[in-house]
């Protein structure tokens, strides 16, 4: 590598450094805590039950957890509705409802 580049790179090094020490100097977190407990869009396949939450993070879990759901068909699964703003999940045909809180936690 030139010496050019070796310049470039004790640069950029230093400067991360200078942003990393200020932030901790002034009590600053690059990472901020957005976990949210609500669902936004549900699907199912290989026998596990996907959910993808607010904030992004998507959570699979296995129907075998569920006899409900387990045995269920196609169709009965996939006549499920969020409540409380996705607080939970709801399936008609089946009188099944679940937490989402309650399956992350």
């Amino acid at each position: 590598m030139s010496d050019t580049g070796c310049e470039f790179l004790r640069g950029s090094i230093s400067c991360i450094n200078n942003a990393f020490n200020y932030l901790i100097k002034n009590r600053m977190s690059t990472l901020t805590n957005f976990k949210s407990n609500q669902a936004c869009d549900l699907s199912f396949s290989n026998n596990k039950m996907k959910i993808i939450m607010e904030d992004g993070r998507e959570i699979s879990i296995p129907l075998e957890w569920f006899p409900s759901l387990r045995n269920a068909t196609e169709i009965e699964l996939n006549n499920w509705r969020f409540i409380g703003d996705g607080e939970g999940i709801h399936w008609e045909d089946l009188d099944e409802d679940l937490l989402v809180s309650e399956l992350i936690s």
